[in-house]
């Protein structure tokens, strides 16, 4: 969906054009999350703002349309939420409310959020970051809200493993080494194959906001990938990393199929309507091109799918 006004109502505004979209982007803002009795958690977020256009109306007065968006935003973010996508479901609806020509509002949310952590063998405390996606659509018939995050993490390419699999296979036929054995051997010894970064998103989409934790949006996708990877890693913590990856190597498409498992497995308890979105994208190790896979499908169907 186009979020510029189309040059024929600047040049010819008699001309009859459908609904574009105006707004700002950029625009920053502290959100503090509400933890209890905890100190909130302070996010630097960057906001982008839009509302339809109709095609008989000239302009959108931007200078008061800009104010009006900082006066609500603001407004928000001074007290804490315990939501972020609400605070994306309030500003929209607010937004429209504010703006009597339009019937569609749209505000977008993106903010990195670091949490502390433990490394997975040598037990050493560290930060992990993920970045935060949320977003709400208002209109008449209601408010429809996302959550998500974007993490990174590990994979290991199957296809360059199964070659490295075979020459070891090979080579111990050669030694003489029995097939048993061998066979023993390479599932307690996972060959190399080529790695790389890894980057899945995963994001819920529902009428009003989404009952999920954040924290287990991140899990699942954390775990959708080869392995974790971690800010602070000593040599056990290296070794623990890398074994993990090269025993589970995967495809992007196999890490957006594992977001497909792990989403119906954490949460199941969503309605059929709910919006899935889930995306893959690989920094190849070895090739010039990144590679990249991506889904967007209702949890009903996703169930359905995995049920058969």
């Amino acid at each position: 969906m186009s979020h510029q006004l189309p040059d024929v109502q600047a040049s010819a505004p008699d001309v009859t054009v459908g609904l574009s979209q105006v707004g700002v982007t950029g625009v920053e803002k502290l959100v503090k999350l509400a933890r209890g009795d905890k100190r909130p958690i302070v996010l630097m977020a960057e906001f982008e703002v839009f509302v339809d256009l109709p095609s008989g109306r000239k302009g959108i007065d931007m200078s008061r349309n800009l104010a009006t968006v900082d006066e609500i935003l603001e407004d928000i973010t001074r007290e804490e939420a315990y939501r972020v996508e609400d605070v994306c479901g309030d500003a929209a609806e607010r937004l429209l409310e504010k703006h009597d020509y339009t019937t569609t509002a749209e505000v977008s949310m993106t903010a990195d959020l670091v949490t502390r952590e433990n490394t997975p063998a040598s037990d050493i405390e560290t930060q992990s970051t993920a970045t935060i996606v949320a977003s709400a659509t208002a209109t008449e018939d209601g408010t429809r809200e996302e959550i998500g995050a974007e993490v990174t993490g590990m994979t290991v390419c199957p296809c360059s493993q199964g070659m490295s699999e075979s020459r070891a296979r090979d080579k111990l036929a050669e030694l003489g080494v029995d097939e048993e054995t061998t066979e023993e051997f390479l599932d307690a010894v996972p060959q190399p194959g080529h790695s790389q970064r890894g980057h899945a998103t995963l994001t819920i989409t529902t009428e009003g906001h989404p009952d999920v934790d954040l924290r287990d949006v991140i899990d699942v996708a954390r775990d959708s990938m080869s392995a974790r990877i971690y800010n602070m890693a000593k040599r056990p913590d290296e070794d623990h990393m890398t074994y993990e990856a090269h025993a589970d190597a995967k495809f992007v498409e196999d890490c957006v199929r594992a977001l497909a498992e792990g989403t119906v497995d954490e949460f199941g308890h969503l309605p059929d309507d709910a919006v899935i979105h889930m995306k893959q994208s690989n920094d190849e190790s070895i090739h010039q091109h990144n590679a990249h896979a991506e889904r967007e499908v209702r949890l009903g169907d996703l169930r359905d799918e995995l049920d058969r």
